[in-house]
């Protein structure tokens, strides 16, 4: 499933309103022939519980399950997450 444009819209409006300082989206929702029912997404700025009421605002906009990482502290994972994922801020 590729992500429509709508839908990163409304994820971009929503990870401003939490003052998130980067948001990249990664995994199979980047790819048109992927069959994912979710939204990969990593986020930078927004700290501890916040990071999960963003979560759960999105899942609830955007009617599906949606999963978050933390883009802080770097690991291997994020840094992957970086050179492979589509930087929406």
């Amino acid at each position: 499933m590729l992500i429509q444009s709508e839908q990163l819209s409304e994820i971009i409006g929503i990870a401003k309103s939490y003052n998130a300082r980067c948001l990249i989206v990664f995994g199979s929702s980047l790819e048109k022939s992927g069959t994912a029912g979710d939204i990969d997404l990593a986020c930078d700025g927004i700290e501890g519980w916040k990071l999960y009421e963003f979560g759960a605002e999105l899942e609830e906009k955007l009617d599906m399950q949606v999963d978050i990482v933390p883009l802080r502290p770097a690991t291997r994972l994020t840094r992957y997450i970086e050179s492979k994922g589509k930087e929406l801020l």
